[in-house]
């Protein structure tokens, strides 16, 4: 009878990786520019613009992340974005201002700041570097920042090829 092949690193390992890749909010991103609700693309009028936002299909982003923008040079009053994003709250998942990156940025803010890192205390982390989804950098800053005051030890990349950040004395 052969012998049961045991991996120890796997097994007795007391690293503990996070993945911020685990955490990422599925869904669809849209990018709302609102250049073409402008008077040649600049000029907001508020008569004609209240039209637009009135007569268009909100329903079209029921479940969806959406950054609102505006890809010219126009400034855009404040209430602007603040009307939009009351059209879209009875259908997005979330919305913001600013580019898809800003979009994720703020999802990852919200997500690092909900986590119970008290499972983390006094452990060995490894924060996993590599990721297929857009992980912002930012999160990988407030990442560090909620996990420093309870780890023992962080490192980043992967198991076999870690680069040490912090170490408690």
């Amino acid at each position: 009878m052969a012998e049961e092949i045991i991996n120890r690193v796997a097994n007795n390992t007391k690293l503990f990786t996070i993945d911020l890749e685990d955490y990422y909010p599925e869904g669809d991103r849209i990018l709302f520019d609102i250049k073409d609700w402008l008077f040649e693309g600049f000029i907001l009028k508020e008569k004609d613009f209240r039209k637009y936002v009135s007569d268009h299909d909100w329903s079209q982003y029921q479940n969806k992340y959406v950054a609102l923008s505006c890809s010219t040079d126009a400034i855009i009053p404040g209430w602007a974005y603040l009307l939009l994003t009351s059209s879209l709250m009875p259908f997005a998942k979330k919305v913001a201002v600013g580019s898809l990156e800003n979009l994720e940025t703020i999802l990852y803010t919200g997500i690092i700041n909900a986590l119970d890192v008290s499972e983390y205390q006094d452990k060995l982390l490894i924060i996993k570097g590599c990721s297929n989804k857009p992980v912002p950098e930012s999160a990988y800053i407030e990442l560090i920042q909620k996990l420093q005051p309870v780890a023992k030890s962080i490192m980043y990349g992967e198991a076999c090829s870690s680069v040490p950040l912090f170490k408690r004395k």
